[in-house]
């Protein structure tokens, strides 16, 4: 299968990438970096190009079998009003492009999107079923998944993956969790109390994989463990993977006087249930933090 990856290479896009070519896929990986660790292997070719504009780079997707669309600026830093215009036009105007690139049927679009699509819901369970919240994340995830389904209009199956927490070796969320842990200074964001919705990197990536070959797979899944926890339970874990207590909060005062805004996503509380991946039959190899996070640890 001839497969297009836009954001491939962050985090999640490289090790997506190095899945499929060992699973015998042709793969096209697009993003704005100038290099990508695979590019030199077979079956590979990467794409350097701003995928908010449209352009050559979208010959690619339109000759790709599938797709998936990773795209989007970290929303991990601090938000100005320019910042914000940029995590919007970085999901938004490249899932158009993708969209009106792809032609014809019998093609698929996997689309990222996030658990932040319900908001800060407390002790409510959330699944794919459950309406929208309203904030600024929320609201964006609202109208990414929107762009996404455009293409049906074209036939295309479109899949979408409400992503929770990545957890992966060497990136993403650990990586700069692990640190802080090290030093004896980790601990619960707030007051630990709201629920944390998480997935493994093996997980994910075989999720994605379960997609794209099962073809009555359509419409959001949360793409999360079934296990979520509350933050300070995530921290005890983390603290017990490492070897250290995890005793040092971190204030909610604290984190939105030094985050602005972004910090209302550390602080939110989503317990969120993948019910649409297992109720199609896809098995989790981790479903319980402890074993997660033992494993990337070790």
């Amino acid at each position: 299968m001839k497969i297009a990856i836009t954001g491939a290479s962050g985090f999640v896009g490289t090790a997506l990438a190095r899945l499929l070519l060992d699973g015998g896929h042709v793969v096209t990986g697009l993003g704005t970096s100038g290099s990508h660790p695979l590019q030199s292997a077979a079956h590979f070719t990467w794409v350097s190009v701003d995928t908010t504009l449209a352009g050559t780079w979208q010959a690619a997707v339109g000759q790709a079998d599938a797709v998936v669309n990773l795209t989007g600026r970290t929303i991990f830093k601090r938000w100005s009003r320019a910042y914000k215009a940029q995590i919007v036009d970085s999901r938004i105007l490249t899932t158009r492009n993708v969209v009106s690139a792809m032609n014809g049927e019998d093609k698929i679009l996997i689309s990222t999107s996030a658990v932040g699509y319900y908001g800060s819901r407390g002790d409510q369970v959330l699944t794919e079923y459950s309406t929208p919240g309203a904030d600024f994340i929320a609201r964006l995830s609202v109208d990414w998944e929107e762009a996404a389904l455009d293409a049906e209009k074209q036939g295309v199956r479109v899949a979408i993956m409400r992503f929770g927490v990545v957890l992966g070796a060497g990136g993403g969320a650990l990586a700069q969790m692990l640190p802080v842990f090290r030093r004896f200074a980790g601990g619960p964001l707030g007051n630990g109390r709201q629920w944390f919705s998480w997935i493994h990197m093996v997980d994910l990536l075989a999720a994605i994989q379960f997609l794209l070959d099962h073809d009555n797979a359509r419409g959001p899944y949360n793409f999360c463990a079934p296990g979520a926890v509350r933050q300070k339970d995530f921290a005890r874990a983390l603290g017990v993977a490492v070897g250290r207590p995890a005793v040092v909060p971190a204030p909610s005062l604290a984190l939105r006087l030094m985050m602005g805004e972004v910090a209302g996503v550390l602080l939110a509380s989503q317990k969120v249930r993948p019910d649409r991946l297992i109720a199609d039959g896809f098995s989790f190899r981790f479903a319980d933090v402890d074993s997660a996070l033992a494993d990337l640890v070790d």
